[in-house]
């Protein structure tokens, strides 16, 4: 069964700043739990995203377990959009829409997910028992991050 997670979130910044930040693979780790050993294993010399673009990390979701990880850039709208779509990971299915709109107080960001997990019921199971709650806590976790970054008060 394919699931969605949905997001937003405001920043105050603007366009440029959201889409470099965003669109930089190297920049995922800063935004990932500690406990999840996200590693990007790509030599970005570029940060530039393309579609066609391949990316490999390392990735430990479940019980410290280090697993491969390659997504895919699929559609690039610069300063628009972008998709990443797993090519080879945990998930039967993992299509992640990033969108950036601009507006009077900056960026607002939406993340749109669609992942489904392998093992037909068994993977429903876990779903319901582990996985969900896992997807919530890293995305708040990154809300969390995020707000430290863009949208604090620094004095």
């Amino acid at each position: 069964m394919v699931h969605q997670l949905k997001r937003e979130q405001q920043l105050n910044c603007d366009i440029g700043t959201a889409w470099k930040f965003f669109s930089s693979a190297n920049n995922l780790s800063k935004i990932t739990p500690k406990d999840m050993n996200f590693i990007v294993r790509t030599k970005l010399e570029n940060d530039e995203i393309y579609e066609g673009m391949t990316i490999d990390y390392y990735v430990s979701p479940l019980l410290g377990i280090k697993m491969d990880w390659r997504t895919e850039i699929t559609q690039v709208d610069q300063s628009r959009s972008f998709t990443d779509f797993q090519m080879k990971g945990p998930y039967k299915l993992w299509n992640h829409f990033h969108e950036f709109i601009p507006n009077e107080k900056g960026v607002l960001i939406k993340d749109t997910v669609d992942y489904e997990l392998p093992m037909g019921f068994l993977g429903e199971i876990a779903h319901k028992l582990f996985v969900k709650n896992k997807l919530e806590q890293i995305f708040s976790y990154r809300f969390n991050i995020l707000e430290e970054m863009f949208n604090s008060k620094k004095e």
